[in-house]
């Protein structure tokens, strides 16, 4: 079973902008140390690891740790995507060892970034190279992302966290609409990942199900892929209840075939990583 989203941390490094004393039990270390206990009790054996910083500094951080933790299998690393020298920065990281992708973290920009033609070049050439890209947004930024998308055909990428849909509000106003238009392209993916923290200190399956249930339709089990957002997840909840909410939600939906693709084979396949 592979994690396809989980972050490590140390607080000293100090470029966590978003990283604050008022987060609570967040605001520590979390390290491999951490996670590995938790990885044997829900029968994970292998994650991605993903960047929580926008600094190459950080990514550099997280391909040291993968470089000497076993159960990671590589990870999703940030470049400014509006830098001159973008591409000579993308190449430079995609020579690394354990390096697999990309996630600028658009969430804590305007759509507006979205919307430029530095942004849309960069992500052009993404897709021309077949980078695996991690979509990092919030709904109001889906319609820029889906015209961005139209520039970089073929583009190989996976929406984070159902890009963060309000789970405490009544139906799935235009996100779910938003979201449909993003599955029509073919190679879009989205991780199961990320609800809880949106779903309200008293979430509840009930109130998470219907999101779940609008993402397996649009994309369907060859286009979901499993992720825990651990640590951010003990926001709301603890490692082994993200775990088995989604094995329980998408076990309603789907049979033992479908579920391995979407806990297993489907991250392998869309970071370019052997099934085992």
């Amino acid at each position: 079973m592979i994690d396809a989203h989980q972050h490590f941390w140390r607080v000293e490094r100090g470029d966590y902008g978003w990283l604050t004393p008022d987060l609570g039990d967040l605001y520590r270390d979390f390290t491999p140390e951490d996670l590995a206990p938790l990885n044997a009790a829900s029968g994970i054996t292998r994650t991605i690891l993903v960047q929580a910083a926008e600094t190459e500094a950080e990514t550099d951080f997280l391909l040291d740790l993968a470089a000497r933790t076993g159960f990671v299998a590589g990870v999703v690393g940030w470049l400014d995507m509006t830098a001159p020298d973008f591409a000579a920065r993308l190449d430079h990281y995609a020579a690394q060892p354990k390096w697999l992708g990309l996630r600028p973290m658009l969430q804590d920009h305007e759509p507006a970034l979205i919307e430029t033609p530095a942004f849309h070049s960069a992500l052009a050439e993404v897709a021309r190279r077949d980078v695996p890209f991690d979509i990092l947004t919030f709904p109001r930024h889906l319609p820029a992302m889906s015209a961005a998308l139209n520039a970089a055909p073929g583009l190989r990428g996976v929406v984070d966290h159902l890009s963060k849909p309000d789970m405490t509000a009544a139906g799935l106003g235009q996100w779910g609409q938003d979201m449909a238009q993003l599955a029509a392209h073919p190679r879009l993916m989205c991780k199961i990942s990320g609800m809880v923290t949106e779903a309200g200190a008293d979430w509840s399956p009930e109130r998470i199900r219907p999101f779940v249930r609008h993402v397996a339709e649009q994309f369907g089990p060859d286009r979901l892929i499993f992720g825990t957002d651990w640590p951010v997840c003990t926001l709301a909840a603890s490692h082994a209840q993200v775990v088995d909410l989604a094995r329980s939600l998408l076990g309603e939906i789907y049979g033992p075939e479908d579920l391995h693709k979407i806990f297993t084979t489907n991250a392998a396949r869309f970071y370019g990583l052997p099934e085992s």
